[in-house]
C-alpha cells in the first residue's frame, strides 16, 4: 500500500513490511516444525523482527535481526538453537534469498508455561 506521504491512505503494510512478514513466517514454520519432529512441547512461537535499511536509494536492507520467542513445557535450549539455526542456514527459502545482499542475525527466548 502506498503511504499518506505518497498519496495512499496508509491502510495497509508497505512493500519492505512484507518482506519481513514473509521472512518471519517462513521461519516460524521451519521452528515449529524441527522442534515438533524433535519432541519438543512447544506451543507458541512470536517473531519480533527488526531492520535498518540503507539511507540512500534504493533504501535496500542492510541488515535483519530475528528475535524468537518460544512458548512450551521443558524446552531444551540446545534443540530451539539448533531450530534456529537449521531454518536460518538451510530451510527458509526467504533468509537464503535475502542473506547475499543482508546481514540476517538470530536469537531466542524460552518461555516457560
Amino acid at each position: 500500500m502506498v503511504g499518506k506521504g505518497d498519496g495512499g491512505k496508509d491502510l495497509g503494510a508497505r512493500p519492505m513490511e512484507v518482506v519481513l512478514s514473509g521472512l518471519g513466517g517462513c521461519s516460524a514454520i521451519d521452528v515449529m516444525l524441527i522442534l515438533k519432529q524433535s519432541r519438543q512441547s512447544v506451543s507458541n512461537c512470536e517473531i519480533e523482527i527488526t531492520a535498518n535499511r540503507a539511507d540512500t536509494i534504493p533504501k535496500v536492507f542492510t541488515d535483519i535481526q530475528i528475535h524468537y520467542i518460544l512458548t512450551g513445557i521443558d524446552m531444551d535450549s540446545k534443540k530451539v538453537d539448533r531450530a534456529v539455526k537449521l531454518s536460518m542456514e538451510k530451510y527458509c527459502s526467504v533468509t537464503r534469498m535475502l542473506e547475499p545482499t543482508v546481514r540476517i542475525t538470530a536469537d531466542f527466548e524460552i518461555v516457560n508455561e
